[in-house]
């Protein structure tokens, strides 16, 4: 088997899946967050239960409208809050919240071979740590957080092998753009995505979060990779329990294995209304941008900072560009704030944030009027995904989303550091 069929297995207390079975796995994390826990607590009030399975698995992160923006989003976030007081359910709250997706596997709460479930479609991003991590609607979640168990169809896998070395101002999100716009947004529909290869070897555990977290983005299940000396390294000060490592099988069966040589691939830039929609910097020609986004589940951790940081010093922000950056978690706020970060972006003329998904969704912190256009390091470009349907949303990585704050239009790094 697989790495996924293998978790899948486990936790189905099966020796043995295979895809398109039908399962009923126990379930190690149950996430969900403002936007989705206030339903999924209505539901787990109908079904009658008076208490959860087991509060220690489960967490509830406020942190799309929050802090909150108006009385709707204040009133989710008391349900929220209310909930987990009366359940004793661990609540990350503003002040110690942080984007769900860079605050678990931060905080520990996420750990190789685990079955991790949320009510958000970026709750792949675990896959990094070597878990099968996935998304669920709001009933779902009621579900798990009554039983402990889900149903669910075992996915195929197709794998992913990306040979070569990366080059200058190359990582994760490029590897992801530049794979969602080889197969499509469709192209791993429902099916687990492994990630391996020379070039993801070498990838850093913040450009491996940044691909688990975009496999949504060509409709995967999940997206896995092997936990390997730098998985373990990342896992060490975290884990507060123990967990299980899973490696494919040399001959574990594969729905198709896509190969890439990834040694020539440029910084990707996706145009709109799709994330598939990718092709390289140097083919995306004077396109002049209102707003830059730095930030977010996919690309809010320190080295996507660090990485903005670095286009960003002794330069300034482009006239009449607004260039918003946003920290994933308080500590990787804490983190900037010591390495001098955040005095960079500010001398730039950028707004630094406290943690929130915020403009990812278009529920503040940036949102975009009629005829803008923003680069972002977040992880959709739909119509209207940060604001107006008459917006659009370009969609790169941090060095790029930098360099085109400073230069006013959609740049490569290079432009800006010679």
């Amino acid at each position: 088997m697989n790495i996924a069929e293998k978790i899948l297995a486990a936790h189905a207390v099966k020796k043995q899946v295979v895809p398109g079975e039908f399962i009923n796995p126990r379930v190690d994390m149950v996430l969900s967050n403002d936007i989705t826990a206030p339903i999924a607590i209505r539901e787990f009030r109908r079904i009658g239960v008076k208490k959860a399975f087991d509060p220690s698995k489960i967490v509830m992160v406020a942190d799309h409208f929050v802090p909150n923006k108006d009385i709707p989003s204040a009133e989710q976030a008391k349900e929220m809050r209310e909930f987990c007081l009366e359940q004793g359910i661990k609540f990350f709250d503003v002040g110690e919240m942080g984007i769900e997706h860079a605050l678990l596997p931060e905080q520990g709460y996420v750990l190789p071979g685990e079955l991790v479930i949320g009510a958000d479609s970026h709750t792949c991003t675990y896959g990094a740590v070597g878990a099968f991590a996935t998304g669920m609607g709001s009933t779902d979640i009621a579900a798990a957080m009554a039983t402990g168990d889900i149903w669910m169809k075992v996915p195929p896998t197709i794998k992913f092998v990306y040979h070569g070395k990366l080059g200058k101002w190359v990582g994760g999100k490029d590897l992801i753009l530049y794979t969602i716009g080889q197969i499509g947004v469709d192209g791993a529909l429902y099916a687990a995505m492994e990630f391996t290869g020379e070039a993801i070897d070498a990838l850093s555990m913040d450009g491996r979060f940044t691909m688990a977290n975009m496999a949504i983005e060509a409709g995967g299940k999940a997206g896995l990779f092997r936990v390997d000396d730098k998985t373990l390294l990342y896992i060490k000060s975290r884990a507060k329990r123990k967990y299980t490592v899973y490696a494919s099988d040399a001959d574990a069966a594969y729905a198709k294995v896509i190969e890439y040589d990834v040694s020539g691939i440029e910084p990707q830039v996706s145009l709109p209304h799709s994330p598939a929609n990718a092709r390289p910097v140097s083919k995306v020609e004077d396109i002049k941008i209102d707003q830059a986004v730095i930030g977010s589940c996919t690309n809010g951790r320190i080295e996507d900072l660090r990485l903005a940081a670095q286009i960003m010093k002794n330069r300034k922000v482009a006239t009449g560009v607004r260039c918003i950056v946003i920290p994933g978690t308080q500590q990787v706020y804490l983190d900037a704030l010591k390495e001098g970060l955040i005095e960079t972006f500010i001398n730039a003329g950028a707004a630094f944030s406290t943690p929130t998904c915020g403009p990812c969704l278009g529920g503040h912190m940036g949102v975009l009027a009629d005829g803008e256009t923003c680069v972002s390091t977040t992880n959709r470009n739909f119509v209207g995904r940060m604001g107006s349907t008459k917006s659009e949303v370009y969609l790169a990585n941090p060095a790029v989303a930098a360099a085109s704050a400073v230069a006013g239009k959609i740049v490569s790094p290079d432009e800006v550091m010679k």
